[in-house]
């Protein structure tokens, strides 16, 4: 199943996997050859730390490659503004009842960052914007109760 994600979230996995690949996968390597030189293995701290790491490594590195298989890479600047709100969109609302503006860049899960500004398109909020356009108001269900939302701007960057 294709996994939507923006130009910059593909490019920012790919960085990881090149770290990971060409400065911690032999930053690891070294250490469990260091760790192997201080004899006992099955009482060596440093060693099972290394291989756990190790482990862990190159578990990262298959998820970041099935990520990056299964991606479509959908690059927003290549879309003529609609004023619509679709993936890789950045919409900024104002909170109905308090008057509070929010900035949200729709993205795919796995690039999802609410301290960042960038909002799963699967999200309640993300689903409710989806296809509106300025000026609409959603309304979206919260634990707390309906929020509505009015959508200021909405722009492709």
């Amino acid at each position: 199943m294709p996994n939507p994600m923006t130009l910059e979230g593909a490019e920012a996995l790919r960085a990881e996997l090149q770290h990971r690949k060409f400065v911690l996968r032999p930053e690891i390597t070294q250490s469990i050859a260091e760790a192997r030189e201080h004899g006992d293995l099955k009482e060596n701290a440093e060693y099972h730390a290394a291989r756990e790491q190790q482990g862990f490594n190159e578990g990262r590195i298959q998820e970041i490659e099935s990520k990056l298989a299964d991606a479509q890479i959908i690059d927003i600047s290549r879309i003529p503004p609609s004023g619509k709100v679709i993936f890789g969109s950045t919409v900024t609302l104002t909170a109905a009842e308090s008057g509070a503006e929010v900035t949200y860049k729709l993205v795919g899960e796995d690039e999802a960052d609410l301290k960042a500004g960038k909002l799963s398109v699967m999200s309640p909020i993300g689903r409710a914007l989806i296809g509106k356009v300025e000026g609409d108001v959603v309304t979206v269900r919260t634990p707390k109760g309906a929020v509505d939302y009015e959508i200021d701007r909405v722009e492709h960057r």
